[in-house]
């Protein structure tokens, strides 16, 4: 059997001409997910039916599916998006390789500069982007990694339209007149009135203008006060197309568009002078190990939940995950080895992401697109690692019948502040709200977090033996036990602790009952924050 896939449809993601190999589950289940994700990550499972236009057994079934896979959490009806879902971004980020060279020249262009840096990548007649640099001030940029953006309403719009072919622009001018005010692109406020010729014919301009200057200027064209400038990143092979596209963002209490021009613009050159370097001088990553087992998992799952769990769906999930680092470009064939997946559920799943837009063929080979990142990407690259642990939590405490808490050391480095937690209902428990300081020394959190930090005696037990106890130090009748949660370099950034009164367990009871339950819950959490923390900033909260 040839290696190519031939006839599979248009590739444009819409319900017409579907491949007759096509997933249908699969593509039910893509459209759950991205009305999850145009709901910011969350909707009732009613929501979702009316959103869908799907039956409920059937969205029944689909949530059900991606639970298991750890894709979604319910919490009551409502049905929310959970950190482990970025790992299918995560696969098209990797194997992209543009965020992991060119985001540290962003990040220090934006210390540098004082003013939000974006790199962006084309999708079809929108911007995608793929990494956000942004300052922390009252009015500051707050798109996110996989926002979808209308071309002619940013800086790198006509940068990436000036390598657009005829059909590209009719595509354009097609979902214009379809969609005249932008009401498909949540990421932006929509228009306020009806794009006219006089519209079209200036975004023509100004992608002539973009060609002939090599940067790109956006003059509030989004909404009023934000301006950008944009310069575009090229390949190093002969070619020399659009990689992706720079940008500064500013706004006009800080920068007029004529300064982001005479002033910025010169520095955003040099770096992308820096960043299209890096690409010509980075030599390719060895591949990296593919995923394990995965169809061997799902079959296990199916088994254990009945028909509850659509094997189709999290089958054809997991081939997006066959692609990463190194893997960039697979053959039909690569797919099916990476995944452990019969050679023909590959092919009509890579049949099923063709029609949709999430892979692209080229010759033997496919690769994801950008739109992969509308997957539930965006609501989650904005995520804390107090909200990744709340859930967490919630099942600890579920399960012990004692409060939990996750927190953090203070900018001093002689407090611990409670940035999570979930109480049990007792007549006597331990009463701490979130944002409460405590003495770090003198609680089992601080001295987990003091003990990565200091070369202290009194700590090296903490350290070596993976936990702290205190017993009656901080409050008489008091008792905690706490472990660490580290980040993906193995630093300690955050302690997972149960405090609960001295009559009900004993200092071993501690240690044999909850000390297990506590690591394992640790380790869960920091699953879901490696994932979310792998081409995005995780704050404590």
């Amino acid at each position: 059997m040839p290696e190519t896939i031939t006839g599979t449809g248009t590739g444009t993601g819409t319900d017409g001409n579907v491949p007759a190999e096509a997933v249908a589950p699969l593509i039910r289940g893509i459209a759950v997910l991205r009305e999850l994700t145009e709901a910011n990550g969350t909707l009732s499972l009613s929501g979702l039916e009316r959103a869908t236009g799907l039956a409920r057994s059937t969205v029944d079934r689909i949530t059900a599916t991606l639970a298991r896979m750890g894709y979604v959490r319910f919490d009551g009806r409502d049905v929310h998006l959970s950190p482990r879902l970025m790992e299918l971004g995560n696969a098209y980020l990797s194997a992209l390789r543009l965020p992991a060279l060119l985001s540290p020249h962003a990040d220090a262009l934006a210390d540098e500069l004082d003013e939000s840096v974006s790199l962006a990548v084309a999708d079809q007649d929108g911007i995608r982007f793929i990494h956000q640099a942004t300052r922390r001030r009252a009015m500051s940029l707050s798109f996110r990694i996989g926002d979808l953006l209308p071309a002619e309403r940013t800086a790198p719009g006509p940068l990436f339209a000036t390598e657009w072919a005829a059909a590209d622009w009719q595509r354009w001018r097609d979902r214009r007149a379809a969609d005249p005010r932008d009401l498909s692109f949540t990421a932006v406020p929509p228009r306020t009135h009806r794009p006219d010729a006089r519209d079209d014919d200036a975004f023509v301009r100004r992608t002539e203008e973009a060609s002939a200057n090599g940067w790109s200027l956006d003059d509030q064209l989004i909404e009023p006060g934000l301006v950008a400038i944009s310069v575009p990143i090229r390949t190093p092979e002969g070619d020399g197309r659009i990689a992706s596209v720079a940008s500064v963002v500013s706004h006009t209490s800080r920068h007029t568009a004529h300064d982001l021009r005479t002033t910025l613009l010169p520095r955003l050159r040099s770096t992308v002078e820096v960043m299209e370097r890096e690409l010509r001088d980075t030599p390719p990553p060895e591949p990296g190990p593919p995923p394990a087992d995965l169809a061997l998992w799902t079959g296990a799952s199916k088994q254990q939940l009945g028909r509850e769990f659509i094997e189709s769906l999290a089958r054809g999930l997991t081939v997006l995950t066959a692609f990463g680092e190194g893997r960039e470009e697979l053959t039909l064939t690569e797919v099916a080895r990476a995944t452990g997946l019969a050679r023909a559920t590959a092919r009509r799943a890579l049949i099923t992401y063709e029609h949709l837009g999430l892979v692209a063929p080229a010759g033997r080979t496919f690769t994801p697109t950008p739109r992969v990142l509308s997957l539930g990407f965006p609501p989650l690259s904005r995520t804390t690692l107090s909200e990744i642990a709340q859930p967490h939590l919630a099942d600890l405490t579920s399960r012990i019948h004692e409060s939990t808490s996750l927190a953090v050391l203070s900018d001093s480095g002689e407090e611990i502040q409670f940035t999570a937690r979930v109480t049990t209902a007792r007549v006597m428990s331990v009463h701490i709200t979130v944002g409460t300081r405590l003495p770090a020394y003198a609680t089992a959190l601080g001295r987990v977090l003091l003990a990565d930090t200091r070369d202290d005696g009194a700590l090296a037990s903490v350290r070596s033996q993976g936990y702290a106890l205190v017993d009656e130090e901080l409050e008489e009748g008091l008792r905690s036990i706490a472990v660490p949660i580290r980040d993906r370099s193995g630093r300690v950034v955050a302690a997972l602790n149960t405090a609960l009164h001295a009559s009900r367990r004993t200092p071993g009871e501690c240690v044999t009952d909850l000390l297990p339950e506590l690591t394992a819950t640790a380790t869960r959490i920091q699953t879901d924050f490696h994932t979310a923390a792998r081409f995005t900033h995780v704050p404590p909260s």
